[in-house]
């Protein structure tokens, strides 16, 4: 499976922004798909994932209720939707997927087969 990531941009903190995850090649009916994200100078970490077999969304404890992951099946595509955002929401975001068929949480980098390339958010104060 491919992906694209895309929606980044700048916002002042409090605003909003919508990442855009798309996959082609394969239907994520069956994927598991994260988003991560990497500040300048830090190790990429966890921001929340999905699992399209089935459950519910999983988010790291810095942005639960802040950012809201959803899909659509129909553009086999998966949003990452970030309110409230702060400044050290600043990064580069990246989605990944994982083939699985079972109900799991993968949140480790390591879990993830394949990989966007990254869409940019930067975060005003």
């Amino acid at each position: 499976v491919q992906l694209q990531a895309s929606g980044g941009g700048l916002a002042q903190a409090g605003g909003s922004l919508r990442l855009s995850c798309a996959g082609s090649g394969r239907t994520f009916s069956n994927y598991a798909v994260g988003w991560f994200r990497q500040a300048p100078g830090k190790e990429r970490e966890f921001v929340g994932t999905i699992n399209l077999s089935g459950g519910t969304p999983d988010y790291a404890g810095s942005v639960k209720g802040r950012f809201t992951i959803s899909s659509d099946s129909a553009k086999n595509t998966v949003y990452l939707q970030m309110d409230s955002l702060k400044p050290e929401d600043t990064a580069v975001y990246y989605c990944a997927a994982k083939r699985s068929i079972f109900r799991l949480t993968y949140v480790s980098t390591a879990d993830y087969n394949y990989w966007g390339q990254g869409t940019e958010v930067t975060v005003s104060s």
